[in-house]
């Protein structure tokens, strides 16, 4: 096994989610994951906490700091929502696009496991806080700076879904637009 071998990340992502999709989460060791991906366990420790960092690591913090940066450079005349749509737009196009078939599964896996749910709650929060604190930095109150977090959560979660699952090769970008309207459709129905 050579030295070093580019994209040491991406490789054992990978290995781990086709291993996590044939034998389940709890079934596949760090060993099996570094060796499908051709690399050592030290290796694996070296980029990687535990095994469910391999789902979650490296991809969530780069898409905080994306989502962030963009609504940083949103113009101030943007609405919150506007803006951290935007943000979740951008990551798309960067993170996701090419990686269609890899999300759809990576959703499968989290699905099927409580432990690892409760774990994409937990980025999902950190990712709320980020836009949160994003939004204040642009001088939003903190409750319309939470509430603008939490519906971008909330419309992220919905365009991921049902982007990984569509046959039509629309852009996650797209998904994101229509989840939003589609909140904005629900909350127009209010009966208050």
């Amino acid at each position: 096994m050579p030295r070093w071998e580019p994209d040491a990340v991406g490789r054992l992502q990978a290995a781990a989610i086709d291993l996590f999709a044939e034998q389940g989460f709890e079934r596949t060791t760090v060993a099996e994951i570094a060796e499908r991906a051709g690399l050592t366990k030290r290796t694996f420790f070296n980029h990687f906490a535990d095994k469910r960092e391999a789902l979650f690591g490296p991809v969530s913090e780069r898409q905080r700091e994306l989502v962030v940066a963009e609504i940083a450079a949103c113009a101030g005349s943007v609405s919150p929502v506007d803006a951290v749509l935007r943000g979740l737009q951008a990551a798309a196009d960067v993170m996701f696009e090419e990686r269609r078939a890899a999300v759809a599964r990576r959703r499968e896996i989290i699905d099927a496991n409580p432990e690892l749910r409760e774990r994409e709650w937990g980025k999902r929060a950190a990712l709320a806080d980020a836009i949160v604190e994003a939004l204040r930095a642009r001088g939003v109150d903190s409750g319309t700076a939470l509430l603008a977090a939490g519906v971008g959560v909330l419309v992220q979660q919905m365009a991921m879904r049902t982007w990984a699952e569509a046959a039509d090769g629309r852009p996650l970008r797209e998904h994101l637009s229509d989840a939003l309207l589609s909140l904005h459709a629900v909350i127009g129905q209010r009966s208050v």
